[in-house]
């Protein structure tokens, strides 16, 4: 009989040479299990997804009580849902007032292409400026929009009038003109090795993008819901965006997506022409009604506030000469090694022990740690102890 491994090698599409090829039966909480007993704690939450941890009950209840009642019934904006009304409602009361209107995807990368969309039809400018060695998504727009040459070449030609600045750098800002129809920045450089803004430059940038008539749009697909220690990352730098991008932590494991705007900002989309901007799936029902119960676990568990102590306990146990450098926010997190090969061996050495890290796209010698927001202390000592002892025996 043919193994599911060798199925997946045979069947399904291939993304690099070289897959982890682990086989996950079925997960629960901060674990994932294999066919054959293995048992692995996650450490990077489906890549900042499960937030609230692998099949959380209330997530699970409101996925049944939503498939009691329907799932498709049809294109995204033409018939009143109760699950995505609900939602929009209730992000909309968790975010500053100037956001008005969400409009539901599939995933980032689809919030990305329609913040793009709207960005530029309403200040009727064509410029976007993005920032080097940033990460927001592989469709042909979000990839015209990566600041690293490497993965953009082989595409090419991608979207014209494409800038880039340097992150966290004051002088580039200068770069940004009457011109320039929206800068679309991550709220921390996530791809790039969890790259965290300074508060001065995240304010010079809100201030350059008014001075100019520029829409500032925040990619908070990595960083939102509780991830940094806030709910939204936006928040620590004390600014407000003008199109906020959401994803990967909204959904409690269910694929969701959304971009935030002003309904003014918003609005453009509804003629000339009429549905400029659609999607069949977006903001399907049984994900939104997921995104609900998780956004209520965050919520009335207060997973947030306890995500700073989390994140020094990490820092506390990781505080050997090995790491060169521990960045992050939150519980988003980065070991900085020496190389590659340092990475790789500890990363594999770790899943051999039972526990999942990985690295970054653009930062191939850091190890990425960003577990669900529900993990507890002595698990937290656990995969630490495991970290340490592979960077010990390779390092």
């Amino acid at each position: 009989m043919i193994s599911n491994r060798e199925l997946f090698l045979k069947n399904t599409a291939q993304t690099s040479n070289s897959p982890r090829l682990l086989e996950i039966e079925r997960a629960e909480g901060v674990y994932l299990y294999g066919p054959n007993g293995e048992k692995y704690m996650d450490l990077v939450s489906g890549f900042n997804v499960s937030n609230i941890g692998h099949r959380h009950p209330k997530v699970l209840e409101a996925i049944q009580d939503q498939l009691d009642r329907f799932m498709h019934v049809t294109v995204y904006g033409e018939f009143v849902q109760a699950p995505q009304v609900q939602l929009a409602t209730e992000l909309l009361e968790v975010l500053p007032n100037s956001f008005q209107s969400v409009y539901f995807t599939n995933s980032g990368a689809e919030a990305v292409e329609g913040s793009m969309k709207i960005a530029k039809k309403y200040t009727g400018r064509r410029q976007i400026i993005a920032a080097k060695h940033a990460y927001h998504g592989s469709t042909q727009g979000a990839l015209s929009l990566i600041g690293n040459d490497e993965y953009r070449a082989s595409y090419a030609p991608l979207l014209p009038e494409i800038s880039f600045i340097e992150f966290n750098n004051i002088d580039d800002l200068a770069n940004i003109t009457e011109n320039t129809a929206a800068v679309i920045v991550e709220a921390v450089q996530g791809e790039a090795g969890v790259r965290v803004p300074s508060k001065e430059y995240m304010q010079a940038l809100r201030q350059k993008c008014t001075e100019t008539g520029t829409l500032l749009i925040f990619d908070e697909i990595q960083t939102g819901f509780g991830r940094t220690g806030k709910l939204f990352a936006f928040e620590h730098f004390e600014i407000i965006p003008d199109i906020l991008m959401l994803a990967k932590g909204i959904g409690g494991g269910m694929p969701l997506g959304a971009f935030v705007a002003p309904k003014e900002i918003m609005d453009v989309i509804k003629d000339n022409p009429m549905l400029g901007h659609i999607t069949t799936f977006g903001g399907h029902p049984v994900s939104c009604a997921a995104a609900r119960a998780s956004l209520q676990v965050i919520q009335e568990e207060n997973l947030v506030q306890d995500v700073e102590r989390k994140a020094n306990l990490f820092r506390s146990e990781l505080n050997i000469p090995q790491i060169k450098e521990i960045r992050g926010l939150g519980l988003m997190m980065c070991l900085q090694l020496e190389n590659f090969d340092q990475v790789y061996q500890v990363s594999n050495y770790c899943a051999n022990q039972g526990l999942i890290i990985d690295w970054y796209l653009h930062c191939e010698t850091a190890l990425r740690i960003a577990p669900p927001l529900t993990i507890s202390d002595q698990q937290i000592i656990d995969s630490c102890k495991i970290i340490k002892a592979g960077i010990a025996k390779f390092c």
